[in-house]
């Protein structure tokens, strides 16, 4: 049986050479030190954490689940010991600010880690993210009182982070939320209310929990303008920055009961005029939050690739062992009673589409991941608005197009397998399971899509699509500029970069016709939506193969990399640009279809 190997040719391989990391980090004076032994030391020591520690109790921890009893809640056997080894390490602090006790490293390199830790254990990885999250958002909108506070403890491990949205009645649209905040006469809080589906609000892993908490003022706006974000934590901190034994007025009132990622802590919280401090303005709190958001959107897409990655792991190996029928062109190893499986070409089809999408996936996580750098890191403040722009539109296409693929994936590992990847000795059915929620969580994929047709593309009248246009088109020049002077890409590496050509027409053609439809009919945006995430998705995934393949070709590559490893990865583009990116052309018939068939039937008839 196959057990998790960081893929860490594969990620040094995009780091290095395809995104060229360590030429962005020596432009930045904030990542300057960050040299290419730093993260290959880093990279690697990830790896047999990830390998050692966190996958050996993946299995365990899926079958025991947390438990809770009268308010507790407990985690499965190991994850406490795996957190403080974990926290101890610095991986909690890794991406921290450096004046709080943070390391400060690059978003590229611990997005890499983060997939990592979901390939090996998905429920654990959910924790040490959610501590990340909620120090980004506390370092970029707490005062500094709150961050001298809270920041040290959480980068160390020895506190967590939680982010409490969700209340019963009131998912998506937050607007609605019914949690209420009081102003005392101490400059404090009290906070009142109940939320749901939240993720690490309880458990034993370390000392104390800090909830960031949406909650309205009495006199407050109406809807989404009146919502304020407020720190509470479980227990109360004295002047000296310590953790009392007081616990604040909330409790955990129950967990829920998953399909998948059940050793991660989802939890029912109850706010009973718990003391709470304001983070960042009154009246702002969702701006606030979502500064977080576009990182844990980014780490659902991690998610995917990394439960992907797992899967093809175990499905690769199985599928060169397993004996089954005959090649069919005759026996492939005659000394045997059958050939191994891999001969069969449904079998190559459901792995090359695994390989493909996850080496993609990986690449425009990573992209996204640069682009979060620039707009943190960078010196340039029009360098910083440009990423930031690009962000906004990457992150609903990251994280809905990866999950998707990455549950994909999970299903044609399983499937590969036959009945063995139906019963939980390999681990597959527990990737499927664990791989759904990504899909739903942080915004479902559906409403992903409806942000990036909506808000993102017909508000913006394709403006940020302009911007992604212009950087797609900057490197297309770059391969021409090469290939007048003769250093240029192979004739099939050419006619790959013509097709490509012809997606980004239809993307800009498709956006167009909606632009144009929804002046009249407004439900041309929901319509369209999915399909053009879809869309999007392949233009990026076929953008991210173009610079891996032209990557391969490079000097530096074929030094660093064998040929048999710089050989697998173009045969795997090869793959994707004949049998996968075909596709773009149904979902540009399905977008031009438009709304009509859709809208037409009357609710009572569904």
């Amino acid at each position: 049986m196959t057990t998790y190997k960081a893929p860490l040719t594969d990620m040094q391989f995009l780091l290095k050479d395809v995104m060229q990391a360590t030429e962005l980090f020596a432009s930045m004076p904030a990542t300057a030190e960050v040299s290419d032994d730093l993260v290959d030391a880093i990279l690697e020591e990830a790896g047999k954490l990830c390998e050692g520690l966190l996958a050996p109790i993946n299995q365990t921890g899926d079958q025991q689940g947390c438990r809770f009893d009268s308010g507790i809640v407990t985690t499965p056997d190991g994850f406490k010991e795996a957190f403080k080894a974990y926290a101890e390490g610095g991986w909690v602090g890794l991406t921290g600010a450096v004046e709080y006790g943070g390391m400060g490293m690059p978003k590229m390199l611990s997005a890499l880690i983060e997939e990592m830790a979901f390939a090996a254990n998905s429920s654990f990885a959910l924790y040490p993210i959610l501590s990340t999250g909620a120090a980004l958002c506390l370092k970029l909108h707490g005062s500094e009182e709150l961050k001298k506070t809270y920041l040290p403890k959480i980068y160390a491990g020895t506190w967590s982070g939680s982010m409490c949205l969700t209340e019963p009645h009131a998912g998506t649209d937050l607007g609605i939320i019914k949690s209420k905040a009081e102003a005392q006469a101490d400059g404090s809080y009290s906070v009142t209310g109940t939320k749901i589906f939240i993720t690490a609000g309880e458990h034993d892993l370390n000392e104390n929990i800090i909830h960031l908490v949406l909650a309205k003022l009495p006199d407050s706006p109406p809807g989404p303008r009146g919502i304020s974000l407020f720190l509470v934590p479980k227990f109360k901190v004295d002047a000296n920055g310590e953790i009392t034994d007081q616990r604040n007025a909330m409790s955990c009132g129950s967990i829920e009961h998953k399909m998948g990622i059940r050793a991660s802590a989802t939890c029912v919280l109850n706010f009973d005029a718990a003391q709470g401090y304001l983070v960042g303005e009154l009246n702002q709190g969702l701006a606030c939050m979502f500064t977080m958001m576009n990182y844990e959107r980014l780490s659902m897409g991690l998610q995917g690739n990394g439960l992907a990655d797992s899967s093809y792991q175990v499905a690769a190996e199985y599928a060169k062992d397993r004996v089954q029928g005959r090649a069919a062109g005759g026996p492939v190893d005659p000394d045997r009673s059958a050939d191994p499986i891999i001969v069969h070409p449904d079998v190559r089809r459901m792995l090359l589409t695994m390989r493909a999408n996850i080496m993609a996936g990986r690449a425009l996580t990573l992209y996204t991941a640069s682009k979060l750098d620039i707009a943190h890191f960078h010196s340039d403040s029009t360098e910083q608005e440009r990423a930031q722009k690009l962000v906004t539109l990457l992150i609903p296409i990251v994280k809905a197009y990866c999950t998707d693929r990455g549950f994909d994936a999970c299903v044609a590992g399983q499937q590969v397998l036959g009945g063995h990847g139906y019963i939980a000795e390999w681990g597959l059915e527990q990737n499927v399971r664990d791989a759904r929620i990504a899909q739903i969580y942080e915004g479902t994929n559906g409403v992903q899509a409806l942000d990036l047709m909506g808000r993102k593309t017909v508000r913006s009248n394709g403006e940020l699509m302009h911007m992604l246009f212009v950087e797609i088109s900057e490197f297309l020049a770059e391969q021409e500029t090469q290939q007048d002077s003769n250093q240029g890409q192979s004739q099939i590496l050419a006619s790959y970069i013509e097709t490509f050509k012809a997606v980004r027409r239809a993307v800009a053609e498709v956006t167009s016709g909606v632009l144009r439809r929804s002046i009249d009919n407004p439900n041309e945006i929901g319509a369209a939506s999915y399909a053009y995430l879809e869309l999007m998705g392949l233009l990026l995934y076929s953008f991210m193969w173009l610079r891996i393949l032209v990557a391969t070709q490079t000097p530096q590559a074929r030094e660093r990399y064998s040929d048999d490893y710089l050989s697998g990865l173009r045969l795997t583009g090869d793959f994707f640009f004949a049998r996968l990116l075909p596709k773009y052309k149904s979902l540009v018939d399905e977008i031009d279809a438009g709304a009509d068939s859709l809208m037409a039937m009357p609710a009572e008839q569904f």
